[in-house]
């Protein structure tokens, strides 16, 4: 339900970590994040910003907690 959407990809909450509906991603662009499918893309685990969409360094990350996503 919450895990797909037709655009090819989900979003999820920077806050929780758990997916979202389309609904509530489109209302909260600055704690959630879309994800596409298959972004995969590279070892081990980064952190991307719900705010521009960008990955950040691990140390932002890790001081940003409510505004970053950690991507494994």
């Amino acid at each position: 339900m919450s895990k797909g959407s037709k655009g090819g990809g989900s979003y999820r909450s920077a806050i929780s970590g758990r997916y979202v509906t389309a609904k509530h991603g489109k209302a909260s662009p600055h704690t959630t994040v879309r994800e596409s499918a298959g972004s995969g893309g590279g070892n081990g685990s980064h952190y991307r910003s719900a705010i521009t969409g960008q990955y950040v360094t691990d140390a932002y990350g890790k001081a940003h907690p409510k505004t970053t996503v950690k991507e494994s």
